[in-house]
């Protein structure tokens, strides 16, 4: 174990990537424009003085700060350069020169883009989808991406995480069984890709999904009868609870590659968005 700093430390998922860090030993130190349970700095992303002194001693990082989808159309597209992509770049000269050993990057399924737009059967997303980039968000994430991923001396690791922002449970629900995450696997998958020195590489990181590869065109003409088929379980949850059972799923996200290499097996799926 050692000390970890962590990036937008007071949001859904950099406090839960904190708290799963804290839980297995690791010394947290968070950082964020907002004050948080987690937040030992509260200050701006692109502060030189903070950013120095945030990672002194720092044995790894966790950067899950940036602005957003929602901030697209809110606020200039400089901005977005500059805080998702410029004070990356800034993150990761400082990480170099205070010897962190390890760098997680957090971004997000989104920067797939138009990739994701089905035609005639659901898209089966996973690291080899190349990303078509549709805004200015998903622009920015992918070559945040890129800066990481050159700094090899940082052991860095890249998680495309799928979306896990709060959404009415029946959404959410249905969500969870294609394209959606709970926060708490998203905290597993990071505190795996720390622990795992010897792993790098880009991720995607979903929910448990009961899908193969097999299923993407009916998918996308009767996904009812295909979960009727492979999770007659979660049929009867969606009924229960008075939930619509999706007629047409347009994508699958797989987070195969993750559990083989990281040992990441998310357990939150649409089961327990009813449980809750």
């Amino acid at each position: 174990m050692g000390r970890v700093v962590i990036t937008g430390s007071s949001g859904i998922v950099g406090s839960a990537v904190a708290a799963e860090l804290h839980a297995s030993g690791w010394t947290v130190l968070g950082w964020d424009a907002r004050p948080g349970r987690w937040t030992d700095h509260v200050g701006d992303l692109r502060d030189p003085a903070l950013r120095a002194r945030a990672l002194a001693g720092a044995d790894a990082v966790v950067h899950a700060a940036a602005l957003h989808a929602p901030h697209v159309g809110r606020v200039p597209d400089e901005d977005f350069r500059s805080v998702n992509v410029e004070a990356t770049a800034a993150l990761l000269d400082q990480a170099v020169r205070c010897g962190v050993r390890r760098f997680v990057y957090t971004s997000s399924t989104s920067v797939y883009g138009h990739a994701l737009v089905p035609r005639d059967r659901a898209v089966w997303v996973d690291e080899t989808l190349d990303p078509l980039p549709r805004d200015i968000y998903d622009e920015t994430k992918l070559a945040a991406e890129t800066l990481v991923r050159a700094h090899e001396a940082l052991s860095p690791v890249v998680l495309r995480i799928a979306r896990c922002f709060p959404e009415p449970r029946p959404i959410r629900a249905a969500h969870r069984l294609h394209r959606g995450v709970d926060p708490r696997d998203v905290a597993q998958a990071h505190r795996m890709a720390v622990d795992r020195a010897g792993v790098d590489g880009v991720f995607t990181i979903a929910g448990p999904v009961v899908f193969t590869r097999s299923d993407v065109e009916e998918l996308w003409r009767d996904a009812a009868a295909v979960l009727g088929r492979r999770a007659p379980e979660l049929v009867a949850v969606f009924e229960r609870n008075g939930w619509p059972v999706p007629e047409r799923i347009d994508r699958v996200y797989d987070s195969s590659a993750a559990t083989a290499k990281l040992g990441y097996r998310p357990v939150h799926g649409a089961a327990s968005v009813a449980a809750a």
